[in-house]
């Protein structure tokens, strides 16, 4: 038997009742409280266990006295029931919508600078097109994103690569790049300066930045370590776009922010740019969809508005 058609018979002899016990085993960590949820007795989940490792023919969960622990291929198997129940679960209410009359549902992620201009037109545009098609659009760092896609908890994320070889894992189509900033209130006292030091800021100011995990964040302590500066030590980490605003309106914090995000503050005055440069070396973020993997009509047909309007 070839390794294709033995890894078809393996996948065929998984049931979604399979799929189900290996995911709530990894939430609960309990064979019993599993059993439970799952409307059968202990010995039965025992047995449903067992069989699935015998289908793989290895330990996937590790008995101790304190439940189950998965093995590293049990980890593994965890990975794939997660994004096949997600993706189940997510085509029934596709369905349910279609049955309804609606035209299905696209769940998108974007990084925050990408979705106040070429995400939020992209979307206006599909609901233009398409007014009966639901969209979820989620704004997270890069790093949350990559993982939402690999989790098949979202079609598709306008974001960038986190690590060097995800390039294995997702396919990527560039379409532009953030223009960093550095900002602060618009009374603060550096707001008037002609010229900074970095290394000034660093020593004498409190940062906003976002969670060490973002792309843009690791771009920032490069430079920090390029310039042979030390990375701030007064710090408040904020994923969330609208309190870090807050916060950088009400303190002395030196906030670091795509312009795009910036924007509306920096006009009406509510904020006021730094004259120093960061996020010099960001890379480019794009199109980041799981690698083979056929995309949905709806998928397409926003990657062809994002083109589109990237190209301008």
């Amino acid at each position: 038997m070839s390794e294709s058609m033995r890894h078809a018979a393996l996948l065929n002899r998984l049931r979604y009742k399979h799929l189900l016990l290996i995911a709530l085993l990894d939430e609960h960590r309990n064979l019993h409280q599993v059993a439970r949820a799952l409307n059968m007795s202990q010995p039965a989940a025992t047995r449903m266990l067992r069989e699935i490792e015998a289908t793989f023919e290895c330990r996937l969960f590790e008995r101790t006295t304190r439940g189950v622990q998965p093995t590293r291929l049990g980890e593994v198997l965890i990975e794939f029931a997660h994004g096949a129940l997600n993706r189940l679960d997510r085509c029934a209410e596709s369905l349910h919508r279609h049955q309804l009359g609606d035209q299905g549902q696209l769940v998108l992620g974007a990084i925050m600078g990408a979705a106040p201009d070429l995400v939020a037109e992209a979307v206006i545009e599909m609901k233009r097109q398409r007014p009966l098609l639901q969209v979820r659009l989620l704004g997270e760092t890069s790093d949350q994103l990559v993982e939402l896609l690999a989790q098949n908890k979202i079609d598709i994320a306008i974001a960038r690569y986190v690590t060097a070889l995800q390039h294995n894992q997702f396919d990527f189509e560039s379409l532009g790049n953030e223009t960093m900033l550095a900002v602060v209130r618009r009374d603060h006292p550096l707001a008037d300066e002609a010229s900074l030091s970095l290394a000034t800021l660093l020593e004498a100011w409190p940062w906003i930045l976002q969670p060490l995990e973002s792309p843009a964040r690791q771009v920032l302590e490069k430079e920090f370590e390029l310039a042979g500066l030390m990375s701030p030590r007064d710090i408040i980490e904020c994923g969330s776009i609208f309190a870090a605003l807050q916060l950088v309106k009400r303190s002395d914090g030196v906030l670091v922010m795509p312009e795009s995000v910036l924007r509306d503050y920096l006009e009406i005055g509510l904020i006021k740019a730094l004259p120093i440069s960061v996020g010099k070396t960001l890379s480019p973020f794009g199109i980041l969809t799981r690698k083979n993997e056929a995309l949905s009509e709806p998928v397409r047909h926003l990657c062809a508005i994002l083109r589109d309007i990237a190209g301008e």
